[in-house]
């Protein structure tokens, strides 16, 4: 019998510091770490969803941003999976196909397993771009060019296995040419920058990244490397449009994770807040205004999308 009352007031208590947990949750500001350095697409993006996070209705906690840049994203990364504290005060933003094309070529610390999902606040496709002054208007003259000047076509991108080198991989593959992929330090910016500098004939970069270039008079967009056409750039065709086989491998997802071994209940209260936290209208209209598609998705949307997209990229990366 005393074993029976022992054993009541033990799960008792386990509940009751469960829920204690996640109603108190969370005491003091949050920390999030983004693998890419400052205004890269994904640190822009991670600043506006979680401008709000102070509110009320919202986590009550603000949420402070920390960069960890490197080798497309895998210091960050690497760090999130071995060091960082599963306490629900270090978060991360993720990006697929990228953490997990790097994870199925091996040499990093990470995989699917090493972190949880928490919620999707949008989705980037890539895109070809060239200087504003280059005599390319179509992505017919890039591959043109291509076939005539093999492996001398120089174009850049945030790095290796990034949804930019796989969107690479899949143009040279379709259109049956060798170009010169250059991965930049710096993620997405710096890969702009070297467009815009004219130390490269092209590249592959976000959407949201080319999109405020374009904004800004710095370079010409060619192709939208994903299966329709996006709301922010009605007149520019898909690759697929354009005659290239090209699906929408490398499109990428973005949104916020944990370590393994996070409390339940903290995931739980995540899962719950952060998604609503995304819908506010102050973020919509500062994603809108930069040119960045929002993708909202739930914890078990974001847990079966991880799990396609993996499938996806072992397929795709063993043929390539």
């Amino acid at each position: 019998m005393r074993h029976l009352i022992a054993s009541a007031a033990v799960a008792l208590t386990a509940l009751t510091g469960s829920s204690t947990l996640a109603e108190g949750y969370p005491e003091r500001p949050v920390m999030m770490m983004v693998s890419y350095g400052a205004g890269g697409a994904t640190d822009f993006q991670a600043r506006i969803v979680t401008m709000t996070a102070g509110n009320e209705d919202a986590l009550g906690m603000p949420i402070a941003i920390l960069n960890k840049p490197g080798a497309g994203g895998r210091v960050g990364w690497n760090w999130f999976a071995t060091q960082a504290d599963a306490d629900g005060y270090t978060l991360a933003a993720y990006n697929i196909p990228h953490f997990i094309a790097q994870s199925v070529k091996g040499g990093v610390q990470y995989s699917a397993d090493s972190f949880e999902p928490i919620a999707n606040w949008g989705a980037d496709p890539a895109v070809f771009v060239v200087a504003a002054d280059s005599p390319m208007n179509s992505m017919d003259d890039v591959v043109n060019y291509a076939k005539e000047n093999a492996g001398k076509l120089t174009f850049s991108g945030a790095g290796l296995f990034v949804g930019h080198h796989i969107a690479a991989l899949q143009l040279e593959q379709a259109a049956g040419v060798k170009m010169a992929y250059i991965p930049t330090k710096g993620g997405g910016a710096a890969a702009m920058k070297a467009v815009i500098a004219g130390d490269v004939m092209g590249g592959v970069n976000n959407l949201s990244d080319a999109f405020r270039a374009e904004q800004a008079g710095n370079v010409k967009i060619l192709g939208v490397f994903d299966l329709e056409r996006n709301e922010f750039l009605p007149d520019v065709p898909t690759l697929k449009e354009q005659g290239y086989d090209i699906d929408n491998a490398s499109v990428n997802f973005r949104g916020i994770m944990v370590p393994k071994g996070t409390p339940p209940e903290v995931i739980d209260k995540l899962a719950t807040v952060v998604p609503e936290m995304f819908k506010n209208p102050r973020i919509a209209s500062k994603m809108q205004a930069g040119g960045s598609p929002m993708h909202i998705m739930t914890r078990d949307e974001v847990k079966e999308m991880w799990a396609a997209r993996e499938e996806t990229l072992k397929e795709l990366l063993a043929g390539l």
